[in-house]
C-alpha cells in the first residue's frame, strides 16, 4: 500500500462511514468516530501500511486539525459562550489543580523505582495541562533522559486514547448521574434550554452537503479556512519558535470566532459538517499510527505512573465539579482538552452532541499550552526539593 494511496483512503473512507450510518443506524448509534477509530487502529496493526509512512502521517494530522478549527468556529454564537465561561475557567482552574495533585501522589509511589523521578512530575503537569508541545519543552528543560521520555510518551498516547473512548462513549451517561446536565442560557423566543437544541449535528445533518449551491458555498469557506491557517502559521513565525504550536492555535481560534461574526459567513451551510468531516479524517490517522507492538516491554512504574497521574486527576476533577455543581458537559469537554489536549475537543463536543461547549474546550486548551511548561518545571523542581 503505497503513502498516496493510504493518503487517499484517509480522505476518502469518512464518506464511507458516513453512507454506512445513514443506511444502517445501528451503525450510527456506535457513532462515526468511534468507528474511525475503530478501522484506524486496524488499519495500524495489520501491517499493510507503507514503513515510510510516519512522516505523511504527522502531517496530515497536523493539517487537518489547523483546517478543521476555522470550519467548525464559522457557525458559532459567542455571545451565547459568554455566559458560559465563568464555569469553564472555574473547570479549568479544578482540572489543573487535580493534575497537580495526582502527579505529585503518584511520584510517592515510584520515587525510587524510576531514575530521576521527579522529572516525570514535570512532565505529567505540562502534558495534562498543555498538551504534546508541553511535554516535548519539558523533555529539553529537565534534560529527561530519551528513554523514558520516549516510554512515557507511548503510554501518554496509549492511555489518552483510551480516555478519549471514554469521553466519547459513555462518560456522558456516567457522570450525569451525579453532576448536573447542561443547560444553555435562554434565548427570548428561542431554545428550550437543553443542549439538543444546539446540536444538530447528527447523521441527517450531512445530506445535502454535495448540493451545487451548498458545495460552493463550502469550497469558499474553505479557501477561507486556509487562508486563515496560513496567516496563522506566518505570523506566529515570528515569535519564538517554543511558542509556535500555541500561538498557531490561538491565532487560529481568533480569525476563526472573527469570522463568525460576519454573517454571510456565519451563514453558509454545513461549515460544521466539513469541520468534523476533517475531524474523522484526523481520527483515521492518529489511531493508524498506534502500534499495539509499542506495549510488548512493559515500564511497570511508568505505566502504573501515567495511569495514576490520569485517572486519579479525572476523579479529583469530577469531585470538585460536584461540589461547585458545575456540570457535566463543561467536567468532560475541559479534562478532554487537559488530558488529550485541544485537538481533540471537536471529537467529544461532537459525541457530546453539544456545539455549545467547542470553543469552552479550545479556550481552555489553548491557556493550557500557554501555563503548561511553567507549571510543570515549577512542580517538578518543587517535588524535587521535597524529595
Amino acid at each position: 500500500m503505497s503513502v498516496a494511496l493510504t493518503n487517499g483512503f484517509y480522505v476518502l473512507f469518512p464518506l464511507v462511514i458516513i453512507y454506512l450510518c445513514t443506511t444502517y443506524p445501528a451503525l450510527d448509534k456506535i457513532g462515526m468516530i468511534i468507528i474511525c477509530y475503530g478501522v484506524g487502529l486496524v488499519l495500524g496493526n495489520i501491517n499493510i501500511l507503507p514503513p515510510e509512512i510516519l512522516s505523511s502521517q504527522e502531517r496530515l494530522s497536523e493539517v487537518c486539525v489547523a483546517l478543521s478549527l476555522p470550519l467548525l468556529l464559522f457557525s458559532l454564537d459567542l455571545k451565547q459562550w459568554v455566559h458560559l465561561a465563568g464555569k469553564t475557567i472555574l473547570s479549568m482552574v479544578f482540572a489543573t489543580i487535580s493534575i497537580s495533585i495526582a502527579s505529585c501522589l503518584g511520584f510517592l509511589f515510584i520515587n525510587g523505582l524510576v531514575k530521576e523521578s521527579w522529572k516525570l512530575v514535570g512532565m505529567a503537569v505540562a502534558v495534562y495541562t498543555g498538551g504534546t508541545p508541553n511535554l516535548a519543552a519539558i523533555k529539553t528543560a529537565l534534560q529527561v533522559d530519551p528513554t523514558v521520555f520516549i516510554t512515557f510518551h507511548t503510554y501518554d498516547i496509549v492511555i489518552s486514547l483510551f480516555c478519549v473512548i471514554f469521553f466519547i462513549t459513555i462518560a456522558q451517561r456516567v457522570f450525569n448521574r451525579f453532576l448536573p446536565r447542561f443547560e444553555i442560557p435562554h434565548k427570548t423566543g428561542q431554545g428550550t434550554g437543553k443542549a439538543d437544541d444546539l446540536h444538530s449535528e447528527g447523521i441527517q445533518s450531512y445530506q445535502g452537503m454535495l448540493n451545487t449551491p451548498t458545495l460552493m458555498g463550502l469550497s469558499g469557506a474553505l479557501v477561507l479556512s486556509a487562508l486563515i491557517v496560513g496567516g496563522a502559521v506566518g505570523i506566529s513565525s515570528l515569535f519564538p519558535r517554543d511558542y509556535g504550536t500555541s500561538m498557531t492555535i490561538l491565532l487560529i481560534t481568533s480569525m476563526g470566532i472573527g469570522c463568525s461574526f460576519i454573517p454571510a459567513i456565519r451563514n453558509i451551510e454545513k461549515t460544521f459538517q466539513l469541520g468534523m468531516y476533517i475531524i474523522m479524517v484526523f481520527c483515521l490517522v492518529v489511531s493508524s499510527m498506534s502500534s499495539f507492538s509499542q506495549l510488548t516491554h512493559l515500564n511497570t512504574p511508568i505505566l502504573i505512573y501515567v495511569g495514576f497521574s490520569v485517572f486519579g486527576s479525572l476523579f479529583l476533577h469530577a469531585l470538585f465539579c460536584k461540589l461547585f455543581k458545575i456540570d457535566t458537559d463543561t467536567f468532560i469537554i475541559t479534562s478532554a482538552s487537559a488530558i488529550c489536549s485541544p485537538p481533540f475537543v471537536p471529537v467529544v463536543a461532537a459525541a457530546l452532541r453539544n456545539k455549545a461547549v467547542l470553543l469552552s474546550g479550545l479556550t481552555t486548551g489553548i491557556i493550557g499550552y500557554a501555563i503548561g511548561n511553567y507549571l510543570g518545571i515549577t512542580m517538578a523542581y518543587i517535588v524535587k526539593s521535597l524529595g
